[in-house]
């Protein structure tokens, strides 16, 4: 009767294990130019930090969620934009690209 409990616990642990080494893979250092979603341009009703970077030939905007990250770093884009450099964990959510920062630095 020991025996299954066993192996149902090492399953569990094997696959929460690799759905966090899995999501260590979508963290990504993005550089580009930060600016505010909204005054900056104009793509959102309430002030967003945004990230644009150059991607095979084209600008993707990541909008970035609004974590403590964020929001303390937002003073340095909302008036102006300003070469940055993010790293954080990305999804597409709605057809936009998110970022949820977990570092925000101008970049030198």
């Amino acid at each position: 009767m020991r025996k299954p409990v066993f192996v149902i616990a090492y399953i569990v642990a094997l696959l929460v294990g690799t759905g966090v080494a899995m999501g260590a893979h979508h963290v990504k250092t993005l550089k580009g130019n930060g600016t505010c979603a909204k005054c900056g341009l104009g793509k959102t009703a309430s002030c967003q930090n945004a990230i644009q970077v150059k991607q095979d030939g084209k600008t993707v905007i990541y909008y970035m969620v609004a974590n403590d990250v964020a929001k303390k770093f937002h003073g340095n884009v909302c008036q102006g934009s300003k070469k940055i450099k993010a790293k954080g964990t990305v999804a597409k959510e709605g057809g936009k690209m998110m970022l949820t920062a977990s570092s925000i630095s101008v970049a030198e």
